[in-house]
Formats: structure tokens, C-alpha cells, sequence
């Protein structure tokens, strides 16, 4: 998914985050700064459904221009497709024993 915050509120003349922070606060959501910073400027790791339904009525608009669906990002598993992570040289995954010990170096 797209978090798709900013030009959701951009389309509606709101061009600072400051601005959506006072606009959420009349509405009873009340976020800190660092919040908001976060939301504004990022994908958020996660977010309350009831925090969603109060920025869709704050900002007069639907999920789907909040949210927006990338389903090329998804790949089914024993494609040769790699997921991102193993491809951009992240660690290897080292199995473990099944007492929790993990076994020797190869």
C-alpha cells in the first residue's frame, strides 16, 4: 500500500502538516507533532481505523485516496521472483537447532 496523505490534503488547499494537525484536532483527534511529522512525511507503520475514519471526514475524502493498493509488490512464494530485502544484500537467515542454540559457523 501508498500511504497518499500529503496530496490527499494538498488537494483540498492544506499544505502544511501543521495545518491538517489543527484541522484532525477540531475533529477530536489530537496528534503530537512527531506524530503527525510521521504521517505527513512517510508510510506510517501503523495507524488506528478509528485515527482513518476521522482524517477521511477531517479531509472530506474516501480510504482509497489514503490508501492506494501496489499489487506489484506482492509476489507468490516459489517464483523466481527474490523478495526485496534478500535482493538489495540483506543477511542471510541462520537456522537454529531445535533446542533454540543456533549451530556452528560453515
Amino acid at each position: 500500500m501508498k500511504w497518499n496523505l500529503r496530496l490527499a490534503a494538498a488537494n483540498r488547499g492544506i499544505w502544511k502538516a501543521s495545518e491538517l494537525q489543527h484541522k484532525l484536532a477540531e475533529h477530536g483527534l489530537v496528534i503530537s507533532a512527531g506524530k503527525m511529522s510521521g504521517l505527513w512525511s512517510g508510510n506510517p507503520a501503523s495507524m488506528k481505523l478509528s485515527d482513518l475514519d476521522v482524517i477521511c471526514v477531517a479531509l472530506g475524502c474516501e480510504i482509497g485516496e489514503l490508501l492506494i493498493p501496489e499489487p506489484e509488490q506482492v509476489h507468490k512464494p516459489g517464483t523466481d521472483e527474490q523478495p526485496k530485502a534478500a535482493a538489495a544484500g540483506a543477511p542471510a537467515v541462520t537456522p537454529k537447532r531445535p533446542d533454540g542454540r543456533s549451530l556452528p559457523p560453515l
